[in-house]
């Protein structure tokens, strides 16, 4: 099945305790800078690890919290029906990277058509199911912003890496959060790579996102074992490299 989707490898900073958000970041940033550093480069930029990466995927939340910060889109009450199925912008640059967004409601509202990480542009894709309005749809094409439909009222995983494969020659790609989206494609077997950065620090909230969650709807809670590929010490922080079992 790898054949016909993306490697997707999920790359990810915990705290030491598992979370993937919360206060621990400001002491992370008060004492250990180069992490979040190492962090970018080894991610993020050509000469890193993983700079052969064609894209990262991130779910709605995540997306609105770091990027479009939970505004509403403009939507056209009146726009007239667009036509059916996927939609890919006008004039893309395929050698641009990807930014994938999970987004099953058409909530996320885009000022553009690309956004940029460091030196490197982006184009974004919208992951949408069939519930999607057609005035979404329309917002995204007025943005000239690719889109792809995936299942009816959750995000079929399985179908949205083919098409990210076919349509946009995607064979390498990030997953980067938050936890459920990290969980639900290890549930479903569409997850190839763990890669964590594992930050000294933890701030003992039992309240903030941990690195892999579960919800209804999109995945269950069955345990998963996990093979343990490489460690390595990077300053004051571990790197630890796992696959999945296939036995799970």
């Amino acid at each position: 099945m790898l054949m016909n989707r993306p490697y997707v490898f999920c790359y990810m900073a915990p705290s030491l305790n598992g979370k993937i958000k919360g206060s621990y970041r400001k002491k992370l940033e008060e004492e250990n800078s180069d992490a979040t550093k190492l962090f970018y480069v080894e991610g993020f930029t050509p000469e890193g690890r993983y700079g052969d990466n064609q894209g990262v995927m991130c779910g709605r939340l995540t997306t609105d919290e770091n990027l479009t910060k939970f505004k509403k889109p403009e939507l056209d009450t009146n726009a007239e029906i667009v036509k059916a199925g996927d939609f890919i912008a006008k004039d893309i640059n395929l050698d641009n990277k990807f930014y994938i967004s999970v987004d099953p409601k058409g909530k996320i509202a885009w000022q553009n058509s690309t956004i940029k990480f460091g030196n490197l542009t982006n184009n974004i894709i919208e992951i949408i199911t069939n519930e999607t309005s057609n005035e979404y749809k329309d917002f995204l094409r007025r943005k000239n912003i690719s889109y792809i439909i995936a299942g009816d009222k959750n995000i079929d995983f399985e179908t949205a890496l083919m098409k990210l494969k076919k349509l946009f020659k995607i064979e390498k790609l990030m997953l980067g959060g938050g936890g459920i989206l990290n969980w639900s494609l290890i549930q479903q077997n569409l997850c190839d790579e763990i890669s964590l950065l594992v930050m000294p620090t933890a701030d003992g909230s039992p309240d903030t996102p941990s690195l892999f969650q579960s919800k209804d709807g999109m995945s269950g809670d069955k345990p998963v074992s996990f093979n343990l590929k490489t460690v390595e010490k990077k300053g004051n922080i571990a790197w630890l490299t796992y696959t999945i079992n296939n036995n799970n």
